[in-house]
């Protein structure tokens, strides 16, 4: 069964020192499932590679590493949220509505959800979103 990865799981496989037990066992997944992510998922892994690229944490040679190793992950970006319930979900769980757009794409595909932002998790519980790790 596939499963939406956000931003926060892709940092974890990508960044040295940033594993941890959830991060892992999604990447595990990926040998046996596909992973969806709404379309701001490929600005949302730029940005984060670029900052910790100013902060000194990667450079370069790592963030193009990095890329080509998402780019062959089994990850199918979803380029059909819908408007009023990302609006919706934000202004219930008071997401932002990037957050939003992963617990819009988790429900409309009844698929889990791999994150580890508190307040995503905290909104996949009380929808009753199934968590991945």
């Amino acid at each position: 069964m596939p499963f939406v990865v956000d931003v926060s799981v892709a940092a974890s496989w990508l960044m040295p020192d940033e594993g941890c037990d959830a991060a892992i066992i999604a990447f595990e997944r990926l040998v046996t499932d596909p992973a969806v992510v709404p379309s701001l998922w490929w600005f949302e892994i730029r940005n984060m590679l670029l900052v910790n690229e100013r902060r000194r944490r990667l450079d370069e040679m790592q963030t193009a590493r990095a890329l080509a190793l998402l780019a062959q992950l089994p990850i199918r970006v979803d380029n059909s949220p819908d408007s009023a319930i990302v609006m919706r979900l934000a202004r219930q769980h008071r997401l932002t509505a990037y957050d939003a757009a992963y617990l819009e794409l988790a429900q409309r595909l009844a698929v889990p959800l791999a994150t580890l932002d508190d307040a995503l998790v905290r909104a996949a519980h009380a929808d009753g979103v199934t968590l991945v790790g």
